[in-house]
C-alpha cells in the first residue's frame, strides 16, 4: 500500500500531553458564530479557512483513490458528513433555530440539490484517479465564470461582453492544460473532461444552495443536501466494494477522517453561510485560491510535480474571473449594476 508522505498524525495534529485545558463557553460561542455570520469580514476570512481546508482535501481524496474506489470514498464521506450535522442539529443550538421542511422543499432537495452534489462529487473523485489534484482543482476554480454565464445570455451591451470575455479567458485556461496532450496527438483526457464537468455541476449546487438558503440555514443544507446525495450514491457504492474489497490502514482511516470534518463538515458550513449573504459569483471567486492551496498540499504531502502549465493556466483563469467580478462604479446619474444571483 502506497504511503503518504507525511503521517496522519501531523495531518490531524495531536494533543498536548497532559489534561486538555477548559475552553471558556465564550470563546465557544464566538466559534461556532462563524458558522452562522452574516459579517462579510468574518464571511470572507471563513472562506479564507475553507480554502486551506479544501486544498489539503482535495490531496488527501488524491491520496485515497490510490487505494480505495472513488465512490466508496465520496458516499461514505457523506453519510458521516450529514449524520454529523443531523446530531449537531438535534442536540445542540449551535447552528441558531432549525427550519421545518415542506414537501415541495424535499422533493428539491432530493431532485436538484442532492443530485446534483452527488455526480459532481464522483465526478470529482474519478478525476483524480486520472489526473494530478492541483490540475483537477484548477478546473474546479472556473466555476464562477460559468455562474456569470447562466445569470443571463448574450446581450447587446458591455455586461454581456464582459461575461463573455471572462468565460473565453477561463477557457483559455482551461486549453493551457490541454495543450500538452493535444501537442501529443492523443493522451488520457478523462481526468480533465471530468474535472471540468465538475466545475459546472459546483455551479449548478451552488445555485440551488442560493435558492435553499432563502429557507434554511448553511448548516441545515449541508446536511440535508449531504444523507440524501449519500443516498443516491449507496448502490453504486455497495457495488464497488462488492466487487474489488477495501484495504484499511491508519493512515487512509486518518486522512479519510480529515476529509470527512474539515474538508466535509466545515468547510461546506462556511460555503453554505456564505452563500446566504453573498451572490454565487462572488463566493465562487474563493475558489480561485483553491488550486494554489491544493498544489502547495500536493507538492508537500504526496510529491505531486508542478506542471509547466500550471501557472500560466491559473494566471488566465484568474484573469477570467477577475473581470467577471469587476464592474465599473457607475455615475451619479445612473442606477447601479444589480448583483449577480
Amino acid at each position: 500500500m502506497s504511503k503518504l508522505a507525511v503521517s496522519p498524525r501531523s495531518l490531524l495534529g495531536s494533543p498536548p500531553a497532559g489534561a486538555l485545558p477548559q475552553i471558556p463557553a465564550g470563546a465557544c460561542r464566538a466559534a461556532i458564530s462563524v458558522f452562522t455570520s452574516r459579517n462579510h469580514s468574518v464571511i470572507a476570512a471563513g472562506l479564507g479557512c475553507a480554502i486551506l481546508f479544501w486544498g489539503a482535501n482535495n490531496t488527501g481524496v488524491k491520496y485515497l483513490v490510490r487505494e480505495w474506489p472513488p465512490v466508496w470514498i465520496a458516499c461514505s464521506r457523506m453519510w458521516l458528513v450529514g449524520l454529523i450535522f443531523y446530531g449537531l442539529l438535534r442536540w445542540t443550538n449551535w447552528f441558531g433555530p432549525t427550519h421545518p421542511l415542506t414537501p415541495g422543499l424535499r422533493w428539491s432537495l432530493w431532485r436538484r440539490s442532492s443530485l446534483s452534489l452527488a455526480v459532481y462529487v464522483v465526478a470529482f473523485t474519478v478525476s483524480l484517479q486520472f489526473t494530478s489534484a492541483s490540475h483537477v482543482a484548477l478546473y474546479l476554480s472556473t466555476s464562477p465564470v460559468w455562474a456569470l454565464l447562466a445569470e443571463g445570455g448574450p446581450q447587446a451591451n458591455r455586461d454581456s461582453l464582459r461575461r463573455y470575455a471572462a468565460a473565453g479567458l477561463a477557457l483559455s485556461g482551461v486549453l493551457t492544460l490541454f495543450w500538452p496532450k493535444l501537442q501529443a496527438g492523443g493522451g488520457d483526457w478523462r481526468g480533465d473532461l471530468l474535472a471540468l464537468g465538475a466545475s459546472c455541476l459546483w455551479m449548478f449546487y451552488g445555485r440551488h444552495c442560493r435558492e435553499l438558503a432563502q429557507t434554511l440555514s448553511g448548516a441545515e443544507i449541508t446536511s440535508a443536501t449531504m444523507w440524501r446525495a449519500a443516498a443516491w450514491l449507496t448502490p453504486g457504492a455497495i457495488w464497488e466494494v462488492v466487487r474489488s474489497g477495501l484495504v484499511f490502514g491508519w493512515g487512509l482511516i486518518g486522512v479519510h477522517a480529515y476529509c470527512t470534518v474539515f474538508g466535509g463538515v466545515i468547510s461546506f458550513a462556511l460555503y453554505n453561510n456564505a452563500l446566504r449573504h453573498w451572490p454565487v459569483s462572488q463566493v465562487l471567486l474563493f475558489s480561485n485560491f483553491i488550486p494554489a492551496s491544493t498544489m502547495i498540499w500536493a507538492w508537500w504531502l504526496l510529491g505531486e510535480p508542478v506542471t509547466p502549465t500550471f501557472w500560466p493556466a491559473m494566471l488566465l483563469v484568474f484573469a477570467g474571473v477577475g473581470l467577471g467580478q469587476w464592474r465599473p462604479r457607475a455615475k451619479a446619474s445612473e442606477p447601479p449594476a444589480p448583483p449577480p444571483e
